[in-house]
């Protein structure tokens, strides 16, 4: 079985010859993408390749940050869909991935995606002229449509998370309450919303380069732990 150590090995193997590279982690919403990404975060900053300094050779940039605001969403009449493809600036995130493998730039900023606020903070996040692996994760890094088919190429690979159907609902569930949803609300997004999407992101995990198993993803663990019986209620109601 891949262990989350195999998979940090095979990130560091990414970096050669002292050229920046970009990992993608793609998947469904709720499979543990950013838990994944952080927890290679964890196990790679102490112990980088041979002359690369600790810590800040290895940077993580999520797709999240180039979520359209919520005054650009209603302004289009979308909203009621955000999380879905065309709710982002695939184009913008694109530019910065192009950016970024480029490596030309002593500093380049990103934008994080603030959960209290749901809103994107522009200029969050310095990824420095040092780090020569940069971790990107978000739901549609293999998605080739529009501007979406213009970030694959600036990948060296992308993984995709496949964590079971139970439990990714049952996370984003948990999730959606925790960032202010009552849980009504919660279950009906994640039914309705998340689903459609999950069910369009579901269909470009062949493109992968790898696939992070279940096990793996549990392994690594749950972010906000929720109560257990969740995902059973939601699915009941």
């Amino acid at each position: 079985m891949t262990t989350l150590d195999d998979l940090a090995r095979r990130a560091r193997a990414l970096v050669r010859d002292g050229h920046r590279a970009l990992l993608g982690i793609a998947g469904e919403p709720g499979a543990g993408k950013s838990t994944l990404a952080e927890a290679l975060l964890r196990t790679l900053r102490p112990t980088p390749p041979a002359g690369l300094p600790p810590e800040e050779w290895v940077a993580h940039v999520p797709m999240d940050g180039f979520h359209l605001a919520d005054v650009e969403l209603d302004r289009l009449g979308r909203r009621d869909r955000k999380g879905a493809p065309d709710t982002f600036d695939a184009a913008g995130y694109a530019a910065l991935l192009r950016r970024l493998r480029e490596d030309e730039d002593d500093v380049i900023y990103a934008p994080a995606f603030e959960r209290d606020l749901e809103q994107p903070i522009a200029g969050s996040i310095p990824v420095p002229r040092v780090a020569r692996l940069v971790i990107t994760e978000g739901n549609y890094l293999l998605l080739d449509q529009g501007d979406w088919a213009h970030v694959r190429p600036h990948l060296h690979e992308v993984w995709y998370c496949d964590l079971g159907s139970d439990e990714r609902v049952r996370r984003l569930v948990a999730r959606h309450e925790r960032f202010g949803k009552e849980r009504d609300a919660a279950v009906a997004w994640v039914l309705g919303t998340d689903q459609r999407n999950a069910d369009l992101i579901a269909t470009t995990r062949p493109r992968a380069d790898l696939v992070v198993p279940d096990e793996v993803l549990q392994s690594i663990g749950t972010p906000g732990q929720a109560p257990e019986e969740a995902i059973e209620e939601a699915m009941a109601d």
